[in-house]
């Protein structure tokens, strides 16, 4: 199947946004507090997900979730602590970027944790889950699969373009070659934490246009109904005032000559 173009994805995209500022005014209203999980391999395309996600909504009600290396005292910590501060208050939908699966997968393979320490989360995830949905927060897991032809298409398109070279960490780097490590590291932690109550959605990221359209409409489906009336806005009559004469604004740059 042929990667979808951009301006084909840009007009299908259009209408999920609309959906998607619909289900932000449903948890608004609802005071619903929603947790989506984005994991994936490197370069499987988690960012750009929850830009598409984001990208129309309200910041301060919709947030991303990126956590960086924990700190020496985060790692004296219960595993789990350092998200919870992270997760949403009423009204909220938080997007994690990466989550606490790191655990299962870049600490495993990569020895930054150790084999009791990932054994401990893998049993202790389903029921921190449990928690978390027993105390009414709505939980989604995506997982973006992209297979290693395609991965390694992108790290070639990140090393080569200085706009993207940046994503390009030493884990990422040393962690190439290590493909069917993570594949085994996946599965055992799907294995492990695919429950009835926190199942794990996998969605083809081969096509990164195509797998954002598939998991946004497969989000917003299995919401709850989030059909909440648009309130009518009625703008007062705006009273002008000499501005300019009071303070001196600036005024605009004059055209270029290929302005139109």
């Amino acid at each position: 199947m042929s990667h979808l173009h951009h301006k084909a994805y840009d007009t299908l995209i259009e209408p999920l946004q609309e959906q998607l500022t619909g289900a932000a005014r449903w948890a608004a209203k609802t005071g619903a507090r929603v947790v989506v999980l984005f994991e994936g391999r490197d370069t499987a395309g988690k960012s750009g997900a929850i830009h598409a996600i984001s990208e129309k909504l309200d910041t301060h009600q919709v947030r991303t979730v990126a956590l960086g290396k924990p700190t020496s005292r985060e790692e004296s910590q219960w595993y789990f602590q350092r998200y919870i501060a992270h997760l949403p208050a009423a009204g909220e939908i938080a997007l994690f970027d990466r989550s606490w699966y790191n655990r299962a997968g870049v600490e495993a393979v990569m020895g930054f944790a150790t084999k009791d320490q990932v054994h401990r989360f893998l049993e202790q995830a389903p029921v921190f889950e449990r928690m978390l949905i027993d105390e009414g927060i709505v939980l989604f897991k995506y997982w973006l699969c992209c297979d290693q032809e395609e991965q390694e298409k992108r790290f070639a398109e990140r090393a080569e373009n200085p706009f993207k070279r940046w994503k390009l960490s030493p884990v990422d780097l040393a962690s190439r070659d290590k493909y069917d490590d993570y594949t085994k590291a996946r599965e055992t932690m799907l294995a492990a934490t695919h429950t009835p109550q926190a199942p794990w959605t996998l969605v083809d990221f081969n096509d990164q246009r195509r797998g954002r359209l598939t998991l946004i409409r497969d989000f917003l489906d299995r919401l709850p109904d989030t059909d909440v009336k648009v309130p009518e806005l009625k703008l007062p009559k705006l009273h002008h005032h000499a501005d300019k004469e009071r303070y001196g604004v600036l005024s605009p740059i004059p055209p270029f000559a290929d302005d139109d």
